[in-house]
């Protein structure tokens, strides 16, 4: 536990996201074990192990499940792949817990307490106060293979999507949406903090980012994103970024 010792934002977070993590695999044995017992016949067959089996059958993520998990759309089986990568990240952060060159923001219970962790260690680096401080964000024009290591200070986050528009790489800017291409995947971001009077506001567009397309409650954080159009046309057009589709 020497590699821990140092209680940093970013590793509380992967803590925190372990435990969460945790809480969900034993869910998902327990129900299935008991499941297995009833169908064999070593257990009575009880309503919520119907519940559990129709909608394995059916291909839908278990509401025992759902609740611990993270807000998705997702069948069962594509969810089941993004839990394995989200436990495949996290075993490779808790080896040594230095930070992933890339973050997968997508695969986080608690998006916002990384985004937040990104904040407190830069106020902790530097002395600003945190309550004048905000998220700046820079799209690379990189994908994720193209890094090897974490930023000085920040970091790197991908697995986002652009709804209602697209990122034009070489312009740097928001552009208009492909007609076939209705949520095409955005760069690595390299996301870091300065003071809130430093945040470079003209020509952005204030991009909500949302964890489904369903929006709403699933609302996580907002990305000022540089445009050449007035960033009303964006408004109109109902432009975010998603975590996953």
């Amino acid at each position: 536990m020497a590699k821990t010792t140092e209680r940093s934002p970013y590793i509380l977070v992967c803590f925190q996201e372990c435990e969460r993590m945790n809480l969900l695999l034993a869910e998902i044995r327990k129900s299935l074990n008991e499941l297995d017992a009833g169908l064999k016949g070593e257990l009575t067959i009880s309503s919520s192990m119907e519940t559990l089996q129709s909608a394995l059958f059916n291909d839908f993520v278990p509401d025992s499940w759902a609740r611990l998990a993270f807000p998705s759309t997702k069948t069962l089986a594509q969810w089941l792949n993004d839990l394995m990568s989200s436990c495949h990240e996290l075993d490779s952060w808790t080896q040594d817990f230095v930070l992933p060159a890339v973050v997968w923001l997508s695969g986080f219970f608690n998006p916002q307490s990384f985004l937040t962790a990104v904040l407190q260690s830069i106020a902790r680096k530097t002395q600003w106060p945190l309550d004048k401080m905000t998220l700046t964000v820079d799209v690379t024009k990189k994908v994720k293979e193209d890094f090897g290591h974490p930023p000085r200070e920040g970091a790197y986050i991908h697995g986002l999507f652009m709804e209602g528009a697209r990122w034009d790489v070489e312009s740097g800017i928001i552009s208009e949406a492909f007609l076939r291409d209705l949520t095409p995947s955005m760069p690595v971001l390299y996301v870091r903090a300065l003071p809130a009077e430093e945040q470079e506001v003209r020509n952005t567009y204030e991009c909500p980012v949302y964890r489904t397309k369903q929006r709403g409650s699933t609302y996580v954080w907002s990305f000022h994103l540089r445009t050449k159009e007035p960033p009303a046309k964006w408004v109109v057009a109902g432009v975010a970024l998603l975590l996953s589709l």
